[in-house]
């Protein structure tokens, strides 16, 4: 089986008062719906910076920029007869514009949650850990 490395990167994005996080909904093989950060591919010639703040606007509708580095996450799975070692790069992001729009066709819901929710909602343990290092840098910059 051949073995691919690929990279992401995305983030944890929050509204302007820094009370809320704009999370994704994408329903699982068994059709559960899965709460995650957004997040995808870089492109080529793209910084994992530039692509965290594109995917973030592709697949919630919110322009953000970044405000810090949170950490990668990466794992291995297995897809289409070939083994994938997955690296993603998460950031905190600040929303500055647009509006919550699940349009993106990879996206099956998308919603702003209380920053105090998101421990009960996020569906993988990295993305929570991440999460609480973002509120740590998030009530040392108020």
């Amino acid at each position: 089986m051949r073995t691919v490395d690929e990279t992401s990167a995305g983030g944890l994005v929050v509204d302007a008062a820094g009370a809320s996080a704009a999370l994704i909904g994408r329903l699982d093989r068994r059709g559960r719906l899965l709460w995650s950060l957004p997040k995808g591919h870089l492109e080529e010639g793209e910084t994992a910076e530039q692509a965290a703040v594109r995917e973030v606007e592709e697949e919630t509708g919110i322009i953000a920029s970044v405000r810090a580095f949170l950490g990668s996450i990466d794992y291995w799975f297995v897809a289409e007869d070939r083994r994938i070692h997955k690296t993603v790069h998460h950031y905190l992001l600040r929303a500055h514009g647009g509006e919550l729009s699940d349009a993106d066709v990879e996206v099956t819901e998308v919603a702003w949650v209380p920053l105090a929710e998101l421990d009960g909602r996020l569906a993988y343990a990295d993305e929570r850990r991440l999460v609480r290092r973002a509120a740590q840098i998030l009530e040392e910059s108020a």
